[in-house]
């Protein structure tokens, strides 16, 4: 018997077989790492790209990336910059494969109410789309956990007691988008 090529043979299918128990961990360990990437960490690697993002009433808003929070995504619309709720969003066009981990930078925390009650500090004039297709234009009056207090008047007018048709309160999960005209 000829030892040499035994002993050769033997190691030949161990390193073989350490090659394939790698591989097939690597492979593992890429899937799970894969599976714990959001829709959120792909946004953020695409800062200032353009994509389309299409909503869950129908529509889309096509532009340039701007910023990515906790719970929002805002554009750089055709007229104007548009907030939109990441809920809002059912898919986007334009993505590479590529995703950016908090370890990276770390993403802004700003939730989704503390962005409208900076709008509504501001007094800036919005345009308000709700999932169930209503429009409305006016000021962010106050925001609670779960909804928005929305003083209706027309753009072009600045709240005052007398341009404000009426208050609707609004659920934050029902906003398609915000528009800051």
């Amino acid at each position: 018997m000829r030892w040499e090529w035994l002993f050769s043979d033997l190691e030949a299918q161990a390193e073989a077989d350490d090659r394939a128990s790698f591989e097939a961990e690597v492979g593992d360990l890429v899937r799970a790492e894969r599976g714990a990437i959001g829709l959120r960490d792909r946004l953020r690697a695409h800062a200032g790209c353009d994509l389309v993002l299409h909503l869950r009433r129908g529509g889309a808003v096509a532009g340039a990336l701007l910023d990515v929070g906790a719970d929002w995504v805002l554009m750089r619309g055709a007229a104007a910059d548009v907030l939109l709720p990441l809920v809002a969003v059912v898919a986007v066009s334009g993505l590479s494969r590529s995703a950016l981990s908090d370890d990276a930078r770390p993403a802004r925390g700003l939730r989704l109410t503390v962005v409208l009650r900076g709008l509504a500090a501001d007094r800036a004039p919005v345009v308000v789309e709700l999932t169930g297709g209503l429009t409305l234009t006016g000021t962010v009056d106050r925001v609670g956990a779960d909804h928005v207090d929305l003083a209706v008047h027309a753009l072009d007018q600045p709240r005052r007691q007398g341009t404000v048709s009426g208050v609707r309160t609004l659920a934050t999960q029902a906003i398609e988008r915000l528009t800051v005209p």
